[in-house]
């Protein structure tokens, strides 16, 4: 293939990424990247943003809640929603909940769903059978559509404070500096 015809094909998949980006699921627009790519993993990042104070493997979380957090099956802006270990998630993965759509659809901020990025207002969709948030699906930027993985997760875990969607907005540039110092 010629540099020219590379070029060309770079420049034809970059405006289809374009037309991609307003993108919606089930009436709920996708958001997108916050900042620059960071060198940033999800429980650092869901720690700060969040206040739940729990450290280790996302997928811990869960257990080390028990008596210190509320935990459940609904969630709630400023909630953290943990995936159990896959094969495609050894560690787990955590992610704050910024909005809640329905009874089956939310809005998350999270980082390193994509590689080295912090994503606002990404759709996950509880898709288990009896509603009960056990299974989700969650938007990949890159395709800018639903993953065609099915994650089973835990549930929330309550936030240490209520929040609202514009709180956690405003709230997630200093949540990355909070996370990539170390807090």
């Amino acid at each position: 293939m010629t540099r020219a015809v590379r070029c060309l094909s770079m420049l034809l998949l970059l405006a289809l990424a374009a037309c991609g980006s307003g993108a919606s699921s089930g009436g709920a627009s996708a958001g997108g990247y916050v900042g620059a790519a960071v060198p940033l993993e999800c429980a650092p990042f869901a720690r700060a943003l969040s206040g739940v104070r729990l450290w280790g493997a996302a997928a811990d979380w869960w257990q080390q809640a028990e008596g210190r957090y509320a935990r459940g099956a609904q969630p709630e802006p400023g909630g953290v929603l943990v995936f159990k270990r896959t094969g495609r998630l050894p560690s787990g993965h955590v992610a704050v909940v910024s909005r809640v759509l329905s009874d089956r659809r939310i809005l998350v901020t999270q980082a390193n769903w994509v590689h080295h990025r912090v994503t606002e207002d990404q759709p996950v969709v509880d898709i288990s059978p009896n509603g009960d948030w056990s299974m989700v699906r969650v938007w990949w930027p890159p395709s800018g559509q639903m993953g065609g993985t099915d994650y089973p997760v835990h549930g929330f875990i309550r936030a240490a404070r209520p929040t609202s969607q514009e709180q956690l907005a405003a709230a997630t540039p200093v949540a990355i500096r909070l996370a990539l110092a170390g807090q």
